[in-house]
């Protein structure tokens, strides 16, 4: 999740299953999204989807073959203990929830 206006390091590129270029911000996105790329069940990704009424955006909203949606957050290990990322995911979780979203989820850096 970040701001819709980030103004930080981009990586775009085409992905097969995104509408347009895909725009990665950090590597947790970038690694996410060729999961994304391989997982049959999903047959449409959508990247950095802005939330209607805030200033953010949710990383991945996924439409999956049955036709479910599936909203990732991509988040560095570090940054969880941080009170305003809670206060971010919980707005993420909360506004896809309200939406009819059941599936939603956070993705999270490998441990070293």
């Amino acid at each position: 999740m970040r701001k819709k206006k980030y103004k930080g390091r981009c990586e775009k590129r085409i992905i097969e299953k995104c509408n347009g270029v895909c725009r990665t911000y950090d590597a947790v996105q970038y690694s996410y999204a060729d999961i994304l790329q391989k997982m049959d069940d999903i047959v449409e990704i959508r990247c950095n989807v802005p939330l209607n009424d805030t200033d953010y955006s949710s990383d991945f909203v996924c439409t999956k073959s049955d036709g479910d949606i599936m909203v990732r957050e991509c988040i560095f290990r570090k940054l969880l203990s941080r009170p305003t990322t809670a206060d971010l995911l919980d707005m993420s979780r909360d506004y896809w929830l309200s939406r009819g979203v059941t599936d939603w989820g956070i993705v999270i850096d490998e441990q070293v």
